[in-house]
């Protein structure tokens, strides 16, 4: 009885694993189909003309890694300081860390089109930044932090409280606690949180219109309003007669650049984490 269950879970499992898989080959598979034929060289280091229809898609993805790269320079150290924080300095019973992990899982869960009309009256017009590649970043550095923080906070706390006794018997400090120990065997699931807001931030289209815009010049700084990849999908399937393939090429390139970006972090996750076990 047990051995024909224990089949049955495990022909569950493969197929869940194996749908998947096929869900993410078959959207690969349509999107090379209808893309790789406008996929070149030059589509990747020229302008967009006639509103997207020829030409390539370098501005847009000048201004895609900028916006990535402004969101996780302010998401990365304020998530991890804030899950370190929870982790860390706050018990784990008292009121105001259930408080702050409450209102983290109801912002994870918001509409990223709320985070956009947030970003457009916060950072565009309050701080007047305007429409710009730091006010997109930024918008979508608010929607990378709870869930950031929340998977950042649950690997930290996984860690087996013996190893803070251990390390407090040695004599180290907690700061050297925290870079040592803790941070190290924690690391798997700083990465994973990292790489679902990556993939959050960099497939965003809503907030970004209302915060970086719709231009798609080369920008020449991050006060500059540029076009996201995801946006630049959007306008041309929607807004662009005869933009199907473009919009297809566009597309296998956002999934190109996901993959690229999370791939790299898992290298530097498992490099920076052999150093620390070696140094140790």
């Amino acid at each position: 009885m047990h051995t024909l269950s224990d089949r049955a879970f495990t022909l569950s499992i493969w197929g869940a694993a194996a749908l998947g898989a096929a869900a993410f080959l078959w959207l690969l598979g349509d999107l090379a189909w209808h893309g790789m034929a406008h996929l070149s060289w030059s589509f990747l280091v020229s302008e967009p003309l006639n509103a997207g229809r020829s030409g390539g898609i370098a501005p847009i993805l000048v201004s895609t890694l900028l916006i990535l790269a402004v969101a996780l320079a302010a998401a990365i150290p304020l998530g991890l300081g804030a899950a370190i924080w929870l982790a860390e300095y706050t018990r784990r019973s008292g009121a105001l860390g259930r408080s702050i992990r409450l209102s983290l899982d109801v912002l994870a869960g918001i509409p990223s089109i709320v985070f956009g009309l947030f970003g457009n009256a916060f950072f565009c017009v309050f701080l007047g930044l305007g429409f710009s590649i730091l006010s997109g970043g930024l918008t979508l550095a608010c929607m990378i932090l709870p869930i950031f923080i929340r998977t950042s906070e649950a690997g930290l706390s996984a860690v087996s409280d013996d190893w803070r006794h251990n390390a407090a018997a040695l004599g180290m400090t907690r700061a050297s606690v925290l870079w040592h120990v803790l941070l190290p065997a924690a690391a798997p699931a700083v990465i994973c949180g990292l790489m679902l807001g990556i993939g959050r931030a960099t497939a965003e289209t809503a907030a970004l219109i209302f915060t970086s815009g719709y231009v798609d010049r080369m920008p020449e700084s991050l006060s500059d309003s540029g076009r996201a990849l995801a946006v630049h999908i959007y306008d041309l399937s929607m807004n662009v007669t005869g933009g199907d393939s473009a919009a297809y090429a566009s597309a296998l390139v956002l999934i190109v650049l996901i993959v690229f970006i999370n791939t790299g972090a898992l290298a530097l996750s498992d490099r920076w984490l052999t150093r620390r076990i070696t140094a140790t």
